[in-house]
C-alpha cells in the first residue's frame, strides 16, 4: 500500500500527526485491537477506551443497537479494564504503536480523573512520551451533583484545572456533549482552564422501544445516538466554537460525529477542525479511514492547496441569492 499523501500531515496542539484521521475511544478497542484489520500507520492517532480507576463491567445487552439510517444507539456505561489493569497489561504496548495514543480518561468525582490523569503522564514520560495527549470525556455524571462535568462552566473548569496541575507535559483535549447548555461558554471555559483543545462532540441522548414487548431494547433504557443523524449538529457546533472561541486563542478543534464519507471529514476541517475522529463508521466498515484520507488528498489538491491544514477553518460566506 502507498505511504500517505504528503498534503494530509497536520498538527493537533503542536502534536504531529500523519493524517488528520483519528479512531475515536470506545470504537477501536482498550489500545491497539484494531491493528488486527488496518494498518495504524495510515491514522494519525487512535484514543484508547475511556479509563477509570476502577475496572467497569459496563450495562446489561443490548447495549449497542442499529438506529435505522440515523447510525446506531448505544448505552455501554464505560466498560473497561481500570487503571491498574490498563497501565500494566495494555499500555507497555504503547511506544510501539505506528500512530500516536491518545488516552480517554473518565471518572464520576474530580478525584478520579485526577488520579487517572497523573497516573497515565507519569508512565507515558517513563516510557518515550508514548501517550503525548489525555482526552477528558466529561460526558459523564459526576457523584457531587448528579450532573455531567461539562454542563455548566463551572463544573468544567473544576475538572480541566485540576487535571492541568497533573499534566505537566501531556497534552489536554477536553470532549464535550452535544446537549451542554450553551455550548460556547462551556468550551471557552475548558479552554481558559488549560485545555490545549476540544473534541466536538459526543454522543446525543436517545433511545428506541420495541413496540410489541413495549420494552425499551437498550437495557439501560437510554443511550447515546451517534452516527449520520448527529453529523450535522456537531458540525454546527465546531462551527461556532470556531468562530467564536478557538480561532482566536489558536486552540485545535478534532471533529467528531456521523463521518462516514471524506466529505463529512472536509466538513468538519472547513468548519474549524484540525483532525476528525471515527467512530460508529468503524463498525460499519473498519477499512474506513483509508477511503477518508485518499478522498482527502484528492480535495486538498482540487482546492489547489499544498496542506490540509491550510482549509481548517476555510469556509466561505453563503452566497446570497438574488431577489427576484
Amino acid at each position: 500500500m502507498p505511504a500517505l499523501d504528503p498534503t494530509l500531515a497536520t498538527s493537533v496542539a503542536g502534536i504531529p500527526l500523519a493524517a488528520p484521521v483519528i479512531l475515536a475511544a470506545g470504537t477501536c478497542g482498550v489500545l491497539d485491537e484494531m491493528a488486527d484489520v488496518i494498518d495504524l500507520s495510515r491514522v494519525g492517532a487512535l484514543v484508547t477506551k475511556s479509563i477509570t480507576p476502577e475496572s467497569r463491567e459496563g450495562n446489561a445487552t443490548w447495549r449497542v443497537i442499529p438506529a435505522g439510517s440515523a447510525g446506531m444507539l448505544n448505552a455501554i456505561g464505560l466498560a473497561n479494564p481500570g487503571l491498574d489493569a490498563f497501565l500494566e497489561h495494555h499500555a507497555p504496548r504503547a511506544k510501539a504503536m505506528p500512530c500516536k495514543v491518545f488516552v480517554s480518561v473518565a471518572g464520576f468525582s474530580v478525584e478520579d480523573y485526577v488520579k487517572v490523569a497523573a497516573n497515565i503522564e507519569a508512565f507515558s514520560l517513563d516510557n518515550a512520551a508514548c501517550f503525548p495527549a489525555v482526552e477528558l470525556n466529561i460526558s459523564c455524571p459526576n457523584v457531587k451533583t448528579g450532573t455531567e462535568f461539562g454542563h455548566t462552566p463551572a463544573l468544567c473548569r473544576e475538572v480541566v484545572s485540576a487535571v492541568r496541575t497533573v499534566l505537566k507535559s501531556t497534552r489536554l483535549f477536553v470532549k464535550l456533549g452535544p446537549m451542554t447548555p450553551d455550548f460556547t461558554t462551556v468550551a471557552h471555559a475548558a479552554l481558559a482552564a488549560g485545555a490545549d483543545g476540544l473534541t466536538i462532540c459526543n454522543t446525543i441522548p436517545a433511545m428506541a422501544i420495541d413496540v410489541e414487548s413495549r420494552r425499551p431494547i437498550l437495557a439501560n433504557t437510554t443511550g447515546g445516538l451517534s452516527g449520520p443523524g448527529l453529523h450535522p449538529v456537531a458540525l454546527k457546533l465546531v462551527h461556532d466554537v470556531y468562530q467564536k472561541v478557538a480561532r482566536e486563542r489558536g486552540a485545535t478543534i478534532l471533529g467528531l460525529g456521523g463521518v462516514l464519507t471524506w466529505e463529512h471529514a472536509a466538513e468538519f476541517i472547513l468548519a474549524g477542525a484540525q483532525a476528525v475522529q471515527l467512530g460508529t463508521g468503524l463498525f460499519v466498515n473498519p477499512r474506513l479511514p483509508y477511503a477518508i484520507s485518499k478522498g482527502l488528498a484528492k480535495w486538498v489538491r482540487r482546492q489547489g492547496s499544498g496542506s490540509i491544514a491550510e482549509l481548517v477553518g476555510a469556509m466561505r460566506p453563503a452566497e446570497p441569492v438574488a431577489a427576484e
